[in-house]
């Protein structure tokens, strides 16, 4: 039996036959399909006339499409079948109509499989291989590989896809940035994930799920798989997952169809849909959840649904905690998955869940207090759900070089973390790859090669990483904080409005054109004042109060804002405003104060504020919490500027070759 990747290397050669009417990077919209239609062939080829019988038994009478495939399911013995007399070797004995019986034998599939084949647009190519005159070609090729359960089982074809998928992407994300998560960023979120749980998934009978909310083609959940199989033989993991990329979702529900994964659905397991406004997993939980949304998505177009859930159902939906700003939608994939955590009862067998999802620098820090991040962030800390961020290398990934970091939340902390943040630095930590691939110049090393995988053995950095996030000591490397460490109460500090009246022929014309009604009591101001400036408008505004009443004026109060906007001008020597009991505020020196939760908001505003603007105030009624996470901040490193003498004499150097190179032109 041929290991795996030798498979893998076997199929990859006949992308070969692809070569000039297909590039490479779209190598995988033949060859995914046609391992997926070679494999279902192969498996359904011993219950085949079997399903041929019970077909022309039923064909004609009054069952439904639905009840129809069940019964020729089970006589296949899968959850698929086919009812075409056609198989791969009956496709090669008629060259000149095989596009026409290929098309047919994929429509005599059970609608499962023929969804499958509707989302990857396989007619498409069909035609434009039988164009390009090498559709038979590709079909003969693909008739000598034996895919049958005999010679290659399911776990073995699930690593031949997996491997497949690997390269597919990874040869298009060298030239189109498609968005494909690498295999060891893959790796190193799946150890984070089960790092606390080997005692339970050791357990005999243990069963898991996981839910991948932008699942791609699969390859995140696929490594959770590989992950159980390597450490946890006798647990079982059923993977979901969900994507709106058409030919991603073919991909991920093919692979899982082929593996069987389950006993409940295989391939229906994956969901294709928008995860914001089309959740395919509704009212379901999941014990792990793992996800590399893509990076400052878009959810423009989801917006009014999205908030008319956030509005109508709160924490009873999804978006209860906050919406983010709507050019970037990545914490809106964490709290989906939240909102799907298991609840915490051992009783029950209930364990409560564990995420790690993917984000850029932006959901660490964006948005100030009070806004939709922030709330976020609030909510998620303040119920001591983060439980670590690990900060990655940049040029880590195919179709950008930012930095990148894997959070890892859940509701059910270890007894030691609780009220603890670990945040782990592991920039640093990587080897440059052999050929750069699009944006990725660098990864983490995964170790020692497994038995039939392809790549050279390398230092096991995932391990390094893992054993730092496991200690959970405060190191160079790893960093232990209080949940309120991240917390600030941003403070409004205002200082009072200072004003000088004067008024002058101008500015009374510019009041009388607004207001002429108010001719009289303007003219006797302008006497009992005069023309010279005045700095206490308090003392003015008692005055003319004085002398309206007097005259039995009264004033509207848009009239009053008016007087005062015309006739008078800030003036820092002036005397402050008086409003009720204090001083009015003056907007345009009000400024704000981010204080630490940890800290006494007094005591702060005393030493760090009042000694440089003694006559300001905290007003406490616009107090807003807010929560960010600056990364950078606590691993910062101060490096001392070299020394001038130094620096002069370095410039020193450079001026004297300077001038030695331009006597070796002009002489």
């Amino acid at each position: 039996m041929a290991s795996h990747s030798d498979l893998a290397n076997l199929i990859w050669q006949i992308a070969d036959l692809l070569r000039g009417p297909y590039r490479p990077p779209q190598y995988e919209r033949v060859m995914l399909p046609l391992v997926v239609l070679r494999r279902f062939d192969c498996v359904l080829a011993d219950t085949k006339e079997k399903v041929l019988a019970e077909f022309e038994r039923r064909k004609g009478g009054k069952l439904e499409d639905d009840a129809l495939d069940r019964i020729l399911n089970n006589a296949s013995g899968h959850r698929f079948h086919n009812r075409s007399p056609l198989n791969f070797e009956k496709l090669k004995g008629d060259p000149d109509n095989i596009h026409s019986h290929l098309t047919s034998y994929i429509n005599g599939f059970s609608a499962n499989v023929r969804r499958i084949f509707d989302y990857f647009e396989f007619g498409n190519e069909i035609e434009r291989m039988r164009e390009a005159n090498i559709l038979y070609l590709v079909i003969k090729a693909f008739c000598d590989i034996d895919l049958h359960p005999r010679a290659v089982l399911n776990v073995q074809m699930g690593l031949v896809f997996e491997n497949l998928i690997r390269r597919f992407n990874e040869l298009a994300n060298e030239t189109a940035g498609d968005h494909f998560t690498p295999r060891e960023v893959i790796h190193l979120m799946v150890d984070l994930l089960f790092i606390q749980d080997n005692d339970l998934l050791r357990q005999p009978g243990t069963v898991r799920t996981m839910l991948d909310p932008a699942c791609g083609t699969g390859g995140m959940l696929a490594e959770a798989q590989s992950y159980m199989r390597r450490h946890n033989a006798a647990a079982e993991l059923y993977v979901y997952g969900q994507d709106y990329n058409k030919r991603a979702f073919a991909t991920a529900a093919s692979d899982m169809l082929m593996k069987q994964v389950d006993h409940n659905g295989g391939g229906e397991n994956i969901q294709f849909g928008d995860t914001f406004t089309e959740d395919r997993f509704e009212g379901k939980t999941f014990d792990y959840f793992i996800a590399n949304p893509p990076f400052g998505v878009d959810w423009k177009k989801q917006q009014k649904e999205i908030q008319r859930e956030s509005e109508k159902l709160g924490f009873k939906g999804r978006f209860g905690a906050g919406l983010p700003r709507v050019n970037d939608g990545s914490l809106l994939f964490l709290q989906h998955m939240i909102s799907k955590f298991e609840d915490v009862d051992p009783k029950a067998q209930k364990y409560g869940s564990r995420a790690a999802i993917v984000f850029s620098g932006s959901p660490l820090f964006t948005g100030g207090a009070g806004g939709g991040e922030s709330e976020i962030r609030r909510w998620i800390i303040e119920s001591d759900m983060l439980e670590a961020i690990v900060a990655l290398p940049e040029q880590m990934f195919y179709n950008t070089g930012i930095s990148t970091y894997i959070w890892i939340v859940t509701n059910r902390k270890a007894k030691e973390r609780k009220g603890k943040i670990q945040l782990v630095d592991a920039r640093e930590t990587w080897i440059p790859m052999r050929r750069s691939q699009g944006d990725k110049r660098r990864k983490i090393g995964e170790g020692p090669a497994l038995e039939g995988d392809d790549r050279a053995d390398e230092p096991d950095q995932i391990a390094d990483i893992v054993r730092l996030y496991g200690r959970f000591e405060a190191t160079e490397k790893s960093k232990l904080f209080d949940n309120a460490d991240f917390g600030y109460m941003r403070v409004t500090i205002e200082r009072p409005l200072k004003l000088r009246y004067q008024m002058s022929v101008e500015d009374k014309a510019r009041f009388l054109d607004a207001a002429p009604h108010l001719l009289d009591d303007i003219q006797a101001i302008d006497k009992a004042l005069g023309r010279e400036p005045q700095l206490d408008w308090n003392a003015v505004w008692a005055t003319i109060g004085k002398l309206l009443k007097k005259r039995g004026s009264r004033w509207r109060a848009p009239e009053e804002k008016l007087f005062r906007t015309v006739f008078t001008v800030k003036d820092a020597k002036g005397a402050a405003v008086k409003k009720g009991s204090g001083f009015e505020a003056d907007a345009d020196l009000r400024d704000f104060e981010n204080v630490p939760l940890k800290e006494d908001i007094d005591a702060y505003f005393k030493r760090e504020v009042l000694p440089h603007v003694p006559d300001a105030w905290i007003d406490r009624t616009k107090d807003k919490v807010g929560y960010e996470i600056n990364f950078n901040r606590h691993f910062y490193k101060f490096t001392p500027p070299r020394k001038l003498a130094e620096i002069d004499a370095d410039l020193k150097r450079a001026e004297d070759e300077i001038l030695r190179l331009l006597r070796e032109v002009t002489e």
